[in-house]
């Protein structure tokens, strides 16, 4: 049998550049490139000489002809507002694990809130052929695409989303509680910017729970983040903790009569931990404070940060399988929601509240 050609120069090659240098056929050096079942039956000397032809010459599978044969490009869209430290990289990460086992591409695309980005992107990544998308924390409502779409944290009850969702009653339950019985009745409460899906998901839940559990909610008590008093870029960063901040330093000129605070997310929380210190007020000895996703900085915060976990890095994988599940066959049905369940974690920055002075 022929060793191959000698006179095949070295570089970017194909199949069936790589098969003629061989003296094989195309069929045989598919076989064992792949690693198929079937290359079993050739000799272990045929194989070894096609891998060592493969690797010396750079031989590059052609994924456009490959993507061809079985009606797919083997890529996916991923829109997100954006990818800076917090929620997006523990849910990003979970992402990439699974669509790198898959051998899939991935296009990332962030649309820092604006609507006309959220409509435009996945317009743009339809046309480079994507077999679907993922959305993290971002609506689905006006996106209208040909392709299946799994959602993280978007809560888009519409056709052809699957959405994967945390359990909101049962951690808002879980932090509240928690606060209950330490003895706080008396809580603040950071909502999120109504940009962010999770916003009045969490919200109402948090008005059901307190009701469940005898609280009451006071509105000189109750802060919103919005886009006049942060920036939704900076939002998920750990050196951005005005988020939180300034308005708990708002709060403070007007009240401290509260015993503890329930943030929206864990970067609020940082923040407002900063301005109740910068206010002479210790946490938790005076204020207790809860958090909500359990990012990385949120342990090693000081105090460290009680908080509500989210399976981040589990939703992320949890969303890439379901995308790529439903990919694979489009006429399987397909679930609407996936429920995730949250895990309280308590730290240092919870405790009892404080006994009440007489004036």
């Amino acid at each position: 049998m022929a060793k191959g050609k000698s006179s095949t120069p070295p570089g970017h090659v194909n199949l069936r550049m790589l098969a003629e240098h061989l003296e094989l056929s195309q069929t045989t050096v598919s076989l064992v490139l792949n690693n198929s079942p079937s290359a079993k039956s050739i000799p272990q000397e045929t194989r070894n000489r096609v891998l060592e032809a493969a690797t010396r010459l750079n031989y590059r599978p052609n994924y456009f002809a490959r993507s061809l044969r079985q009606s797919r490009s083997l890529s996916v869209g991923v829109l997100a507002p954006d990818l800076s430290e917090g929620y997006f990289t523990r849910v990003m990460s979970g992402v990439v694990e699974e669509l790198t086992a898959a051998h899939y591409f991935y296009f990332t695309a962030c649309h820092d809130w604006k609507r006309e980005l959220i409509e435009q992107y996945p317009r743009m990544m339809v046309e480079r052929a994507v077999d679907g998308f993922l959305l993290l924390n971002t609506p689905a409502d006006n996106i209208d695409v040909p392709v299946p779409v799994v959602a993280v944290s978007a809560h888009s009850a519409v056709e052809n989303v699957t959405n994967i969702v945390v359990d909101h009653h049962r951690a808002v339950s879980q932090a509240l509680t928690h606060l209950y019985e330490l003895g706080h009745r008396r809580i603040a409460f950071i909502r999120g910017p109504k940009a962010i899906p999770d916003s009045e998901v969490r919200w109402d839940t948090i008005q059901q729970v307190a009701r469940e559990l005898g609280l009451k909610l006071d509105p000189a008590h109750i802060l919103r983040i919005d886009t006049t008093g942060w920036s939704m870029k900076a939002g998920y960063h750990p050196m951005a903790p005005e988020i939180g901040y300034k308005p708990v330093q708002a709060l403070l000129e007007k009240t401290r009569s509260f015993t503890a605070i329930f943030c929206f997310n864990d970067i609020a929380a940082i923040g407002a931990i900063r301005a109740l210190k910068d206010a002479g007020l210790s946490v938790p000895g005076d204020v207790s404070v809860v958090g909500f996703d359990d990012i990385q900085s949120a342990a090693y915060a000081t105090p460290s940060l009680t908080t509500i976990r989210q399976p981040l890095m589990e939703m992320g994988k949890r969303g890439a399988q379901i995308l790529l599940e439903r990919i694979a066959d489009r006429e399987k049905p397909y679930p609407a929601e996936i429920v995730m369940a949250p895990e309280l974690v308590v730290r240092e920055s919870t405790g009892p509240a404080p006994v009440r002075r007489k004036p």
